[in-house]
């Protein structure tokens, strides 16, 4: 009978180191989740201030740089209106 019981005594230990592994496990896919989340938000954080830069690139395409040219033409026209005959 002692073989027995040292057999059910080994299998219960298993059974118990098994349901213990199974706790952690879900516990890593719980903070796995958790993580996923955050990094989801923070993606989408990300996502906007690379659509608000968008809109400052925009600006600058459109509206300084035609203005940095047009002051450069002002600039030149003294000079070019010397030196042309």
């Amino acid at each position: 009978m002692s073989d027995e019981s040292g057999t059910t005594e080994l299998l219960r230990e298993i059974r118990d180191n098994q349901r213990e592994a199974l706790a952690l496990q879900r516990e890593h896919i719980a903070m796995y989740q958790r993580q996923l989340e955050r990094i989801e938000r923070i993606n989408d954080r990300a996502e906007a201030l690379q659509g608000r830069a968008g809109a400052s690139v925009k600006f600058i395409l459109w509206v300084a740089i035609p203005l940095l040219v047009l002051l450069l033409a002002l600039m030149a026209w003294p000079y070019l209106r010397y030196m042309l005959p």
